[in-house]
């Protein structure tokens, strides 16, 4: 008979710590914990002053009266619709958006066609039509006002007096038009780059099948490319609507604001810094955000379109 001897069971050990896994809302911090800074910073400099604007919106405040300050509720925001000036500023902000959009659209999209062939030179080409783009608004505006426009020694006088034709002043004759052919000439190279972006998102096969069938360009340009970068038309329509309509350089810089075409950016300039109306420009301040806010909120369902159409397709 043999004896069995049992090994004794090992003792846990208590010394040795339990190691617990990190909670999710600890991961989650750790994860957002990188963005802090930028969004403290964000909130310091772009909401505490759009909170102080929108105060200030509710009082009757002119910066030359300061004692005469009182609370006045949405008598400014009343002001801002019914006064003629202002009411008129908002519908040259409109024609001003509008003409540049649409004009921007059908020329970056011209552009886009052209560089999605193949020739030599291309690469050239594509820097040199997206130069205006990385030009500063201002420099871009005095560029304009003074090489172009100018009647005594502007390039396009220059022309028209090279073949014998006349010698306008195409700031006076023409002012809106003057500051939308700026505009249009600076975010003409945006829009080529969305709409660029779209023609080479293309499914290739389905236009060499559409070839096979006998479509024609015009046709495959119609059917298919047409509707494949409606999205991305939609893009760029509300990107450059959010930059235009808050736009104050090229007006400022070209015609200042006069002969028709003070915009509401301007028109807030013109109340704030020239008739020191504090409440009055805050409340116009406020309700071109209010605008900006919603073409962007528009914008950004757009994006999301288009990444849930992207996915889809990978």
């Amino acid at each position: 008979m043999t004896a069995t001897t049992t090994a004794p069971s090992a003792a846990p050990d208590h010394t040795r710590p339990t190691v617990r896994p990190p909670s999710s809302r600890l991961k989650g911090w750790a994860t957002r914990a990188p963005l802090l800074p930028a969004l403290i910073f964000m909130i310091v400099v772009t909401q505490l002053p759009f909170v102080a604007t929108l105060v200030i919106s509710f009082f009757d405040w002119n910066a030359l009266y300061p004692d005469a300050r009182h609370f006045t509720g949405f008598g400014n925001y009343g002001d801002v619709l019914s006064d003629p000036a202002l009411r008129k500023s908002v519908w040259t902000t409109i024609l001003l958006t509008v003409g540049v959009v649409l004009a921007s659209l059908v020329l970056g999209l011209a552009l886009a066609l052209l560089l999605d062939r193949r020739f030599k030179g291309r690469g050239v080409v594509r820097t040199l039509l997206i130069a205006p783009f990385l030009v500063v608004p201002v420099a871009a505006a005095l560029l304009w006002k003074h090489v172009l426009y100018n009647p005594e020694y502007g390039l396009l006088n220059g022309l028209l007096h090279y073949v014998g034709g006349p010698q306008p002043d195409w700031i006076s004759n023409t002012p809106l038009l003057a500051v939308e052919a700026s505009l249009v000439w600076q975010w003409t190279p945006f829009m080529m780059l969305i709409l660029l972006a779209g023609l080479q998102s293309r499914d290739q096969q389905q236009i060499e099948a559409a070839r096979v069938d006998g479509a024609s360009d015009w046709q495959i340009f119609v059917h298919l490319t047409l509707p494949h970068l409606r999205r991305y038309l939609e893009l760029g329509a509300l990107l450059g609507s959010i930059y235009i309509v808050q736009n104050f350089d090229a007006v400022f810089t070209i015609t200042s604001g006069g002969l028709g075409t003070a915009n509401l950016p301007y028109t807030v300039y013109q109340s704030f810094y020239q008739a020191h109306e504090n409440g009055l420009a805050s409340a116009a301040g406020v309700l071109v955000v209010i605008g900006s806010i919603i073409i962007a909120t528009f914008a950004l369902r757009v994006v999301s379109s288009l990444f849930r159409e992207e996915v889809g397709r990978a």
